[in-house]
Parts: C-alpha cells; structure tokens; sequence
C-alpha cells in the first residue's frame, strides 16, 4: 500500500525567503510577540550562514485551499510553525526590519562586521567608533548602500586595506543571501494530529508544538477576519493578568491595538492584582471555542480556522468566517470584566481564598467555560453560582480533568446543550459522589504525604467558607494564615515522630497537619500531644498559664478540634496511637468534606 507523502522538502535561497516573507507568502505569526533570542544569537545565526554552517530546517504549513462563496477557490497562504524565530532574526539582520523586546518596543538588532578579522559581533557604542567595523550590515545586504560606497568610505579609514581584497571580503558578506535554508513544507491536507505528529519528529529538540500553538500560528496569520488582532488580544491579556504594569507600556508602543476595540475591553486589569486565576493564552483559546462551538478537541478549532465542513470534509469561506467571527465573541466574553470577575467571586466564595489551593488550572477553565455558558443559556444567577461552586469542588475532588483533559471537557460541554444542567449534575453526583466515595475512596485518597494533595486543598478551602480558626487560636483563622502565606504544621510534631524512627512518608501525611500559628507552633516544638494538648485541656483550661494559644475554655477548645477536625480523644495521646489517630482524622474530614459540598 502506497502511503501519501505528508510533505514536501525544498531548499530556498535566504534572499528568495527573505523575500517570500516580505510579500507574506509566508506569515509569520511569532512576530507578534516578544522576539525570545538575545541579539548575540542572532550574531551567531549570520556567522553560520557566513562560514556555509546549517542553520537547520524552518517548517511551514499549507494553509488548505478555500471553497469561495462566489464557487471559485483561493489558494490557502504558508505559515510558519518552527523557525520564526531564525527567520525574524535574518529580517532583523540583513533587511533591518525592527523587533518587539519584551516590552512589546520597537528595537533594531544591529549585527557588526570587522573585514579584516572576518569576524561579526553585536554592535554596540565602541564599534561604532571602531573605523576598522562596518557597524551594521542590513544596509549593505538589504540593497541600500552600494558597495562602492562602502569600498570607498572604508579604504579612506583603513588606508592599508587594498579596494580589490575589499570587494573580494564583501563579495564573501553578500554571499550570505546566496546561502541555501532547508524548508519543510506540510501538506495543506493534512489533519492537525498529523501535522502534531510530524512536527514532532523532525524537530531537532523534539519539543512538541501544542495545538494551541497551532490555532495562535493560524489567527496570527489571518488578516481578513481581524485574526491578527485576536492574537494579539489574547496574548495582551494573559500578559496584563501577570503583570498589571504592563499595561503603560503596551498602550505606549502598540498603537495598532491600542486603537482596536480590544483595548478597552482588556484596560480595566491595568488595576487589577487578584491572581486566583491568571489564564495563559492557552486558557482563553480552549475557554473561549469549548464555550462557544461545544467542542473540547482544540485540532476542530484547528479544522474550523482553516473552513472544514466536517460533514463534506471540504473547506469552505463562509465557515472559516463564522469561526472567526464566533471565536471573536467568544474572547471578548471571556475578558468581559463583569464577567471574569464574576466567576472569580464564585470561586471564592466557595473558599479558596489563595492560588496555592488550586492545583489545576483545568478544573478553573471548565468552571469558566460553564459559567458562560449557563449565562448564555440564561439560567438565574444565584442558580450559576451555585452550580459552578459545586462542579468545581466535584472536579477537584474527584480529579476529573487529570487525565485526557480535551475529552473531558468535550464530553461535559455537550451534555449542557442536551439536557437541563441541573439533570446533568445529580447524574454525576450519583455516579462520582456516592457514599463509597465519601466513606472510602476520599478515605484512600487523604493516606497521603503529597502536601498539595487536591483533597487536602479542599479541606482546607472549607475551612476558609466556614470562617475555622486555626488550631488552637482565639481569633485568627484558617484564611488569615493562608493569605498571609503562614504554614501548614504537623498536630503529632515532626521532629517527635522522627525522633521515633518514623520515616517522612508517615509524619508528613496531611491527615497529620493543620494550620496553627508560628509562635503557637514554636511552643509547641516536638511534645508529644498528650503533653502540648493534655496541657491545654488539664491546666490551661482550669486557670494554668496560656502556653499554647490563647484558649482558656474547654467548652471552646473542644469547639476549636472539632473546627479543625481533631479527634476530641487527641488530649491523650501519644506515639503508639499516632495511626489510629491518622484514620479517625481522615474519617473526620471525609465527614466535613461531604458537608461542606452538599452546602454550596
């Protein structure tokens, strides 16, 4: 069985390429953003192609012919998908073109020259005072200086370089734009896992290209749906979401965005410091095309850039249009301020208070995909609130997108569209939550020393909602410990239980810690909890002094372990009933864990 050839390899002369990419017949969409390489590599790059050195294969991907509305077909345009930055370095070098630093500024990299060492170097202040450099080579190749001129101003300054060995040198320097770039160009009919596939195999470092790389590369590239704007929209946000910032310096150097009307729509994070969920590019494309098409593959936004009909497995205009079109307005959803900090309101209000209880920005990403989409379906609000608290707190529970995350998410979109949500939630609660997962598996899942445990996490985010206080503490509580970035500490100490030959698997077992504070925790070094605790309870609480805290009540300290989840049996124990103390306080939080769920 003949198989098809996935690709075709050609070799292109750097000026053709050059110039190839000057006419955009191969975009370059990572041009949009930060140009990663310091100009020493660019440097590097040129003494390559001067000394006939491989610079390594670029590879570009057919965009698939287009089925026109008026029934003739347009010819897809080539994108680049490995190698822009090689090819925005030969731009940057040899035509002059500027490139963006990291502060989205427009800056030239200016690649010296020294003829009599036959030698490049990174221009800077000396070599331009330096006669014996040509300071910046772009004007020369890029065909704006003659080289009779350069002959002529050089040899004045140089007297001892003879004009016939001058041209031979420049001769050799032009040649560079002779030198030949190994091109990898991807069949147009390929599918994205495919083109993944093959991406994979022939990149030298074997880094694989993410499918939302795919969708950036394909959007960046577009021109007639306002795609290059998107990009840079998506890209801005998830940049201002770290760093608020920015923010001056983005409406100071890119005056094509600030004039869009994405630039509002994204100004008001100038002012914003919340980092409970600060999504990547990656996050606003997969939240923005699950939430609008209800399809979690991200290789169908892939297909539906480029027009796929998935039925007539052709490509169309007018279904690449609308997908632009609907991908925009899924975007700009997304970084609706009410909207966003909307859904951050939910997420806290079912207690996690502080990025380090959330370990996966996945189960943060379908909860926002739901909000907008209950929101579409226009369903009351106090009704989304409730419903995205609980289907977060299952996800995190239950780990529901720690595995195939895109199948998950494609499966769960579509049962919004063909049932009411409500049906579709208990559906999951009797399968997923039963009482063999309260009574056993959460049991399981707490025996564990993994201190960022997703179970221990939501312990503690219920915690936070019911306003604990830590243990042994009279005012401060579980939230102000975490915010304030305090500790979790061990209830049987550390240093005790080592002291006893336990190993780290089992002192570190989160059944084992609590959130107390620092001073109260330094009191309490490694006493065994029958002497800190049985202090407590015995003397503290009959008129002793305060050791340990500032409790003084039996009535509230028996409160306080039971807050906290503490076996009220604790008071009393010592090394030999540290595992009984482990089960009962796993059954315990197992306990709180159930409660605190079915209250959202």
């Amino acid at each position: 069985m003949d198989v098809e050839q996935k690709y075709s390899v050609n070799h292109y002369l750097v000026s053709a390429l050059l110039n190839y990419v000057d006419n955009k017949d191969i975009a370059i969409p990572e041009i949009q953003r930060p140009f990663v390489w310091d100009a020493a590599k660019v440097r590097d790059l040129i003494d390559s192609l001067y000394q006939g050195y491989p610079i390594g294969y670029i590879v570009t991907w057919q965009n698939p012919d287009v089925k026109l509305k008026d029934g003739t077909t347009s010819s897809g345009k080539k994108i680049l998908i490995d190698g822009q930055q090689r090819v925005t370095a030969l731009t940057a070098a040899i035509l002059g073109h500027t490139v963006k630093n990291t502060d989205y500024e427009d800056v030239r990299i200016k690649i010296a020259f020294n003829p009599i060492e036959r030698r490049f170097e990174v221009s800077n202040p000396a070599i331009q005072k330096d006669v014996t450099w040509i300071a910046d080579i772009s004007p020369f190749l890029s065909g704006k200086q003659k080289q009779s001129a350069i002959r002529k101003a050089y040899c004045a300054l140089n007297p001892d370089m003879d004009d016939d060995e001058f041209d031979e040198i420049l001769e050799g320097l032009k040649a560079i734009k002779n030198k030949e770039v190994g091109v990898i160009q991807l069949s147009g009919n390929l599918d994205i896992d495919s083109v993944t596939e093959i991406f994979i195999r022939i990149n030298s470092q074997g880094v694989p290209l993410s499918q939302a790389d795919f969708v950036m590369s394909k959007i960046a590239a577009n021109e007639s749906y306002g795609g290059n704007l998107m990009r840079k929209c998506i890209d801005h946000f998830s940049h201002l979401a770290v760093k608020p910032e920015f923010y001056g310096k983005l409406k100071e150097n890119d005056i094509e965005f600030v004039n869009s009307e994405y630039f509002n729509a994204v100004s008001w994070l100038r002012n914003e410091n919340d980092d409970i969920y600060d999504p990547t590019y990656v996050d606003i494309l997969r939240v923005a095309f699950t939430y609008k098409f209800s399809r979690g593959k991200m290789s169908d936004l892939v297909s539906l850039l480029s027009g796929r009909n998935f039925e007539t497995r052709g490509f169309e205009q007018s279904i690449e249009e609308n997908t632009y079109k609907e991908l925009k307005s899924g975007v700009m959803d997304f970084i609706n301020e009410t909207n966003f900090k909307r859904f951050i309101m939910i997420v806290r209000s079912a207690g996690f208070c502080h990025t380090k209880l959330i370990r996966s920005q996945n189960v943060l990403n379908f909860g926002y995909i739901l909000y907008l989409k209950l929101r579409a379906l226009k369903y009351a609000p106090e009704k989304i609130e409730k419903y995205v608290r609980r289907w977060i707190v299952m996800a995190f529970l239950t780990g529901r997108y720690s595995s195939s995350p895109e199948s998950q998410f494609d499966y769960d979109i579509k049962q919004t569209d063909l049932r009411p949500f409500e049906d579709f939630l208990k559906d999951v609660e009797d399968a997923r939550l039963s009482d063999a997962f309260w009574d056993v598996e959460l049991l399981q899942r707490l025996d564990t020393s993994v201190a960022s445990s997703p179970v221990f996490n939501v312990f503690l985010a219920s915690q936070c909602k019911m306003n604990v206080r830590g243990f042994l503490s009279t005012d401060i509580t579980v939230k102000d410990l975490i915010e304030q970035r305090g500790d979790v500490h061990h209830i049987f100490p550390r240093q005790y239980l080592k002291d006893n030959g336990f190993s780290r698997g089992q002192y570190n077992q989160v059944a084992n810690y609590t959130y107390v504070q620092s001073e109260i925790n330094i009191k309490i070094g490694k006493k065994a909890p029958s002497d800190y605790l049985g202090y407590v309870a015995n003397l503290q609480c009959n008129g002793g002094d305060c050791k340990y805290g500032g409790i003084t009540d039996s009535y509230i300290l028996k409160n306080n372990m039971e807050e906290n989840c503490i076996p009220v049996s604790t008071p009393t124990m010592s090394l030999d009933d540290y595992s009984d103390f482990l089960i009962e306080r796993r059954k315990l939080i197992a306990k709180r864990l159930k409660e605190y769920y079915f209250s959202l």
